[in-house]
């Protein structure tokens, strides 16, 4: 296994101004991405925890999923009155969801055991399983490929999606009907049989879609010491009853402050993926058949998006003191409940989080916090051998598949291989046609000028047929170059599937049932990974 730092040409301006720490973008953050650990471990020493009942019930809770001795050993260590973590997470998506997921995870220990050797002190790498999400459509599949076609294989089930997924009952026959046909689309290799035995196992001792994340994680991971967290379970809402409370009596505050910071940045011309109006709760109440319902506030009353429920603020201070799991966070309270319950040295994000936590400042503020630091997490493509062999015979490079795509290059290829181009003759054809047609439109426009308009139908319908014989051409010669054309359509499919990177569309299945898992844990504990590079190309 090999890999390579490669550079990204990152369109998206406030992610470029963070990471290279312009001067207005520091403005939205406390702390600078990459170097400020020290001060920030300066600061959390100024505020206090509840470590004891925390580390129980990430105890518990990381017990039930049959978690490793490392897990259980490192949330031991958040009792320690000196450890702090660094903390990412995703939702608990299928066989972890896109590798965008494992790639996270690989940045949050990455980044905890280099800190932990610099600042002398346990650093604990936690992961934040969004359990509380209820967007079931966003997890319930994974893609596949047949033919060189890219298939969205989704696990059907017949729920309620306004429940999060953590209370979500799995089926159980359904699950493993998918499994089973999730695997038919792999190449049997030494690894399938065992893989798919370890995959089976964890989902029947499932019974949610979080414990079904959670024990993979931990198949795939036994020596990491990660800790998992489930933001839907009832032990760790109840250990936010105080924090929501603040919540409540904070959320004018919290809620102006967000709306005006993302009207600034939207000014100033950046794009944020944070929709949000002034009269915004950032809550979410769960009603007597644990449906999610996200709240707005009016005055005194707290009232559902479409109008659900209706309840006052004595009512939901009372829901935060007495049944705290009837209420839930969203996009905005969520970063602000990881700052009350763990003493986050770092939060690793993606492009899409750090751009809408710039949005977040004064929100922390508001609650009697600073901003953790946000640290941009590592992302990779996978490159297997065969794709190797294939850029090699297509003479191709893989930084600029990845950055381009290939659509363009195999076009191109298509229309040269005949002499001379089939591109080079049509567009002679079009420039003859004009230098033909010309003087006949000047002809007819001297007679009549309805004559003229008669004239460019006619050179347009000239053109027509012209452009019909040339995509006849192109499709004969498809046809004639199919092998050479699936080859580029295949690299296409590994490196730039569906013109994104390739972390945000394919699972880690078909890589582990190829190389086994063993290149998951070498390149978690490759000494040359830095949390300061944007991409790696990994080459298998």
């Amino acid at each position: 296994m090999q890999t390579k730092p490669i550079q990204l040409t990152n369109k998206n301006c406030l992610i470029r101004h963070y990471r290279n720490e312009r001067e207005e973008m520091m403005g939205y953050f406390d702390y600078k991405p990459f170097d400020n650990f020290q001060i920030r471990l300066e600061d959390l020493q100024q505020r206090s925890y509840h470590r004891d009942e925390l580390a129980t019930t990430l105890h518990n809770m990381n017990e039930n999923w049959a978690a490793p001795a490392s897990t259980l050993q490192q949330i031991e260590r958040l009792r320690d009155e000196s450890s702090v973590v660094v903390i990412g997470g995703q939702q608990a998506g299928l066989l972890t969801g896109p590798f965008y997921s494992i790639n996270k995870l690989i940045s949050i220990v990455r980044l905890a055991k280099e800190q932990e050797e610099k600042l002398q002190r346990p650093v604990i790498p936690v992961f934040w399983i969004a359990g509380e999400d209820h967007d079931f459509e966003e997890i319930n599949h994974i893609y596949t490929t047949q033919h060189q076609h890219i298939y969205k294989h989704r696990l059907n089930s017949e729920m309620n999606n306004k429940k999060s997924v953590s209370h979500l009952a799995m089926d159980q026959e359904r699950a493993v009907t998918w499994l089973q046909t999730a695997f038919s689309y792999l190449q049997e290799t030494v690894y399938t049989k065992s893989l798919y035995e370890k995959v089976e196992s964890c989902l029947q001792a499932s019974h949610s879609y979080v414990d079904f994340f959670a024990r993979l994680i931990f198949e795939l991971f036994p020596d990491e010491g990660i800790v998992l967290v489930d933001s839907g379970d009832v032990a760790i809402r109840r250990l936010e009853n105080d924090f929501f409370k603040q919540l409540i009596n904070k959320q004018e505050e919290i809620s102006t402050s967000v709306y005006e910071t993302v009207q600034k940045l939207q000014q100033e011309g950046y794009t944020i993926p944070l929709e949000v109006e002034l009269d915004d709760a950032h809550l979410f109440y769960h009603d007597e058949y644990n449906e999610r319902i996200l709240l707005k506030r009016e005055d005194d009353l707290w009232i559902g998006k479409n109008d659900e429920v209706e309840l006052t603020t004595t009512e939901m201070l009372s829901f935060a003191e007495n049944n705290p799991d009837r209420l839930s966070n969203n996009v905005v309270t969520r970063p602000l409940v990881q700052e009350f319950l763990f003493p986050t040295l770092a939060f690793v994000g993606g492009d899409g989080e750090i751009s809408y936590w710039a949005a977040l400042k004064q929100a922390f503020h508001h609650v009697g916090f600073k901003m953790p630091p946000v640290l941009p997490r590592i992302s990779f493509t996978y490159q297997t051998d065969r794709i190797s062999k294939l850029l090699r015979t297509r003479v191709l490079d893989a930084n600029d598949v990845i950055e381009n795509g290939l659509d363009e290059v195999r076009m191109n290829w298509l229309l040269n291989q005949e002499t001379p181009s089939i591109e080079q003759l049509f567009r002679e054809t079009y420039v003859k046609i004009e230098q033909i047609h010309g003087p006949l439109r000047e002809v007819a426009k001297d007679i009549s000028p309805d004559l003229e308009a008669e004239a460019k139908r006619n050179q347009d319908y000239i053109k027509g047929n012209i452009d019909y014989l040339q995509r006849k051409m192109e499709q004969k010669l498809a046809e004639k170059y199919e092998h050479q054309l699936l080859q580029f359509d295949e690299i296409t499919n590994a490196l730039k599937p569906n013109a994104t990177l390739q972390e945000r569309i394919w699972s880690p299945l078909p890589f582990v049932n190829e190389y086994g898992v063993q290149f998951l844990r070498l390149l978690m504990n490759d000494d040359n990974l830095s949390i300061k590079q944007t991409h790696y190309l990994v080459t298998l």
